[in-house]
């Protein structure tokens, strides 16, 4: 592999986008240069598949790790959901549409990072992908829209029954706090995924976004959430508990952060999971390296304002990179706690096998650093079957009021809907 400098225009990032997308493996990191603790992601394109690493559940992570050895390169793709069923004695026995492999990774031919100053092509000849990238104008995949009225595999009525059986099982002790999902789809649904994750991106700019594809299915992601990076021997996750919408007018938003800000049923949610977290570091970690740099700080993205919490840690020495992502996935955060019961409870109430959606979507670099997003405010898309689905959820505690809750699932969707202008129903 070559390594090369260039100067760009303001379009190439799109047209290199499309040209990613003529392979059957492409992927983009987006940051949108918001500024977030230990960064957001580095802009970054990938394609074409020098070796490909698809498998389910069983013994994928070490397999992961494995094909890291093997390429000595970077990697890049996605960890999904339903990988918990290889770390803990789990299952998963929900309907999937979707039908993603639990893990997806892939060596790319060519990459592309791009910085202020243009993009730097690591690729066997830089010279011709970027004279290439330069005069594309193939955009034959682009189709006009054409999305179905969206739908929710629950109703209300049986979201609220769900966050009611939830506060029992905390009633009980079986939890103290459960993410609960739901899943909105629509098919048979028509879009270009290239055009549409741009416009997404445009409406919710977020620091962790992804476009990734994965022969004919898809990953449109506007996420805000970290789910673990790793750099040198330092490991930062940062947890998402507690959701605001913005205000109409400058003084209302300000009033809606500081109530945020004060609630303490937010802190409550928060708290919860930043513990969780910590726990999930600690067994990669060097006893009393584990700090709370930052608990209930308040971020303002395009829809929302959030609640984020972050942790760091050490590395012991001894630990490979591969099972600190084991020792804290699934995200505490997409899960509750404790973790474990969480999660079985997740499968018995829900509808729907999650698949990608909670899971995480990233890199890892040829040193063993790696960074991966939560995968939340996101469509996943699989183009021979015409579907396309989103999933949005929120934490339920004692504190809960069943419809607050259901409202504020509503509110993590309000980018998706607005780009395929579509009401729920």
């Amino acid at each position: 592999m070559k390594e090369k400098s260039f100067k760009v225009n303001e379009h190439f990032f799109q047209k290199a986008l499309y040209r990613a997308s003529k392979e059957s493996y492409a992927i983009c990191l987006h940051g949108n240069q918001i500024p977030f603790p230990y960064g957001s992601f580095p802009t970054i394109i990938a394609f074409g598949a020098k070796d490909s690493l698809i498998l389910p559940a069983g013994n994928a992570i070490a397999s992961l790790r494995d094909f890291h050895k093997k390429h000595q390169g970077w990697l890049f793709g996605y960890l999904g959901y339903d990988l918990k069923n290889e770390i803990e004695n789990l299952k998963s026995t929900n309907a999937d549409q979707a039908l993603l492999p639990d893990l997806a990774f892939f060596s790319p031919l060519h990459i592309l990072f791009f910085d202020q100053g243009g993009v730097t092509i690591l690729s066997p000849n830089p010279d011709s992908i970027y004279l290439e990238i330069s005069n594309w104008n193939d955009y034959t995949d682009k189709v006009v829209p054409q999305v179905p009225s969206v739908k929710c595999n629950m109703s209300r009525e049986t979201y609220l029954e769900k966050v009611k059986k939830v506060r029992q099982h905390i009633y009980e002790g079986d939890v103290y706090e459960l993410n609960l999902c739901m899943e909105f789809f629509s098919e048979p649904a028509l879009l270009s995924p290239e055009d549409s994750w741009l416009k997404l991106l445009e409406f919710s700019p977020a620091p962790f976004s992804a476009y990734l594809k994965l022969k004919d299915q898809y990953l449109l992601s506007a996420s805000p959430e970290r789910f673990l990076k790793k750099v040198g021997k330092k490991l930062i996750t940062q947890p998402i508990k507690g959701t605001s919408r913005r205000g109409t007018d400058k003084a209302e938003d300000e009033l809606l952060k500081q109530r945020l800000k004060s609630s303490e049923k937010e802190q409550a949610e928060n708290m919860m999971i930043t513990d969780l977290c910590r726990n999930d570091l600690a067994q990669s970690s060097t006893p009393g390296s584990v700090i709370v740099e930052e608990l209930f700080g308040i971020y303002t993205f395009a829809q929302v304002h959030q609640m984020i919490s972050t942790v760091v840690s050490e590395m012991l020495p001894e630990k490979h990179w591969s099972e600190a992502i084991r020792n804290a996935f699934p995200m505490g955060s997409m899960t509750g706690a404790p973790k474990i019961r969480a999660m079985e409870l997740i499968d018995a109430l829900e509808e729907s096998k999650r698949g990608l959606f909670s899971g995480a979507t990233g890199y890892i670099a040829p040193n063993g650093d790696f960074d991966f997003n939560v995968v939340i405010r996101s469509i996943i898309y699989n183009k021979p079957k015409q579907y396309l689905s989103f999933h949005a959820g929120s934490a339920i505690t004692w504190d809960s009021v069943p419809e607050d809750e259901y409202q504020e699932c509503l509110l993590k969707t309000k980018a998706i809907r607005q780009l395929l202008n579509q009401p729920l129903t």
